[in-house]
This record gives structure tokens, sequence and C-alpha cells, in this order.
């Protein structure tokens, strides 16, 4: 796999009936190792191990409903209270992050309401802040620790 702007680490992988997979320690189980679920693992390690994230307030491929249809979000950050604040979308590292992904994770975020959007192919990160107030968002120059959420 391609190496990501983000930090390394001793990422679990296997080779089972003859397909790589990578053990996912929010959802406790082997996925199969997709360009994209290469970088879901390394931001959420860069989550967990470097900003702070507590492991049991994220969640990964949740489902939503919007419009009727099914859709999964990538990674979900909760609060204590148990409601959505942060929602980041994957892209595989050969994928640009261009309007049309900021068009997808805005969808989402029209079910879910969070304070923050982050989008990722592991190669550039993009994290706006929500200002419903203004009706209007701002990227940060950082993706923020948990703590200053």
């Amino acid at each position: 796999m391609l190496a990501l702007n983000l930090p390394a680490f001793n990422i679990k992988t296997e080779e089972r009936e003859g397909k790589h997979v990578v053990f996912d320690e929010i959802r406790r189980r082997y996925i199969a190792l997709t360009p994209e679920e290469w970088v879901r693992q390394h931001f959420v390690n860069f989550l967990l191990e470097y900003k702070g994230y507590p492991k049991s307030l994220l969640a990964n491929e949740v489902q939503i409903s919007l419009n009727g249809t099914k859709k999964r979000c990538d990674t979900v950050l909760y609060g204590r209270d148990f409601t959505a604040r942060m929602i980041i979308e994957y892209k595989a590292p050969d994928v640009e992050i261009t309007q049309a992904v900021f068009n997808q994770i805005t969808r989402y975020n029209m079910v879910l309401k969070v304070d923050y959007l982050i989008v990722s192919n592991g190669i550039h990160h993009y994290c706006c802040r929500m200002d419903y107030n203004n009706n209007s968002y701002f990227f940060l120059k950082d993706i923020p620790k948990y703590t200053e959420l």
C-alpha cells in the first residue's frame, strides 16, 4: 500500500482466503484491505494516538437514511451525550479531493448536523467547522485535538 501523509503504525494485516484484510480497532474485526480502508485505519490511529480521541466515541460505517436511501458515513465521532459531533469521509490516496467529495459529506451532514467535517485521502486532509448561526463554515489549519472540540 502507498505511503500516506499520516504517522506510520503497527497495522495488523493478514491474508485470508487469498485476500488481504486489516484489523479495524473500532469495529474489532478484520475488514477487506482496500486503499480507502488503508487511509481509514491510518487516520483513525492518528486521531486516537496523536489527537486524543476516545476510541469508545468513534464509529466506522455509520448507516444513515438520506432522502429514503441508506448511506454510510465512513467514521463518526460522537460526544459523551451520544450526539454526532464529526463526520469523516475517506478516499483512496489516488482519488482527488474535489467539490463532489465535499458535496457528499455535506449531504450526510444534512442528517447528522455535526460541528466538524473532515475529508482525507491520506495525503491531503481538510477539516471545517460548521457555523450554523451564519449558515456557513470555515476551514481549520489543522485537525483539532479532542480536547479542543
